[in-house]
């Protein structure tokens, strides 16, 4: 089994959209997506790793220094697939674009350290 890192993506346009709900309407959607984004939780406990968070803003370090930047990640989640593709199949139809207002979830392979 190997581990994957699933990295929850979405907009500033998708944000502005949700945040353009009614109240009403985006409370019931929360409860909505709450309720089956922890039915995935249940569904998937096996191949969960590491639950993860949410993540919050971000800055970026490189040669010329420290920046704020901005990205389309909005939470990580770690899980343990026999391959990249049931890894994938894992987060289809998930709640955090299905009734949230994620754009996607990116799965990439956590690889070993070379010559660890």
């Amino acid at each position: 089994m190997k581990n994957f890192l699933a990295i929850f993506t979405g907009s500033p346009s998708g944000m502005d959209a949700w945040k353009a709900l009614d109240a009403a309407q985006r409370e019931a959607r929360e409860k909505a997506g709450k309720e089956a984004w922890m039915a995935w939780v249940q569904n998937n406990q096996e191949a969960i790793v590491d639950h993860g968070a949410p993540l919050g803003k971000t800055k970026r370090i490189a040669t010329d220094g420290i920046g704020d930047i901005r990205n389309h990640m909005a939470a990580y989640t770690i899980v343990r697939a026999e391959t990249h593709e049931a890894a994938a199949k894992l987060f289809e139809n998930h709640p955090h674009f299905t009734l949230f207002p994620g754009d996607g979830v990116e799965v990439m392979e956590c690889l070993p350290l070379p010559g660890m």
